[in-house]
């Protein structure tokens, strides 16, 4: 199988310090829902692990989210292509869970889903936590520069860490 993970907001959507809320502030980065679709069709599974402390912290509820995510997987479907398994973290960063990046409890899900080493696989984020949860789990760390992945970026990432303009330029290498 060819799996490849994506990080949600700053990768595939436009991200927000104040939190995407609704459906309506959902808005994909250009070129992101096309990039997963061709992938789709190329053969790729593409599954995403977001973290969503929005939930915890009162600011929209789980209906809002899956929302989000139905309306993610209609655009990539209207490109002819088909999204896979979506696990998200609701929990906020105080609750020690094992879900929350940089934690990688959302990245061996998709393993066990998948029934998928994950060794190699391409994990692609825009954050610091993003890499190090692909590292934990020996993926391969990508970061995109659309997001924080600028600022990320100059802060130092992890040795052999592959690095993209965005999600459609990752696409482009992979096929």
């Amino acid at each position: 199988m060819k799996l490849l993970i994506l990080d949600r907001d700053g990768v595939i959507n436009f991200d927000s310090d104040a939190y995407i809320k609704s459906v309506e502030e959902w808005i994909p980065i250009p070129g992101s829902i096309e990039a997963i679709a061709q992938l789709s069709k190329a053969g790729w599974t593409v599954a995403v692990a977001t973290n969503q402390s929005g939930i915890a912290r009162g600011y929209y509820p789980l209906a809002t989210l899956e929302a989000m995510h139905t309306r993610l997987r209609e655009l990539v479907a209207e490109q002819g292509g088909e999204l896979g398994l979506v696990v998200y973290c609701p929990h906020g960063p105080d609750e020690r869970c094992a879900c929350r990046k940089p934690k990688p409890g959302m990245l061996e899900a998709i393993a066990e889903y998948y029934q998928q080493d994950l060794a190699g696989v391409w994990f692609v984020g825009d954050s610091r936590g993003d890499l190090d949860a692909a590292v934990a789990v020996d993926a391969q760390p990508v970061l995109v520069k659309t997001g924080k992945g600028e600022q990320t970026l100059n802060k130092g990432v992890p040795a052999h860490t592959l690095i993209y303009p965005d999600l459609a330029s990752v696409a482009r290498a992979l096929l």
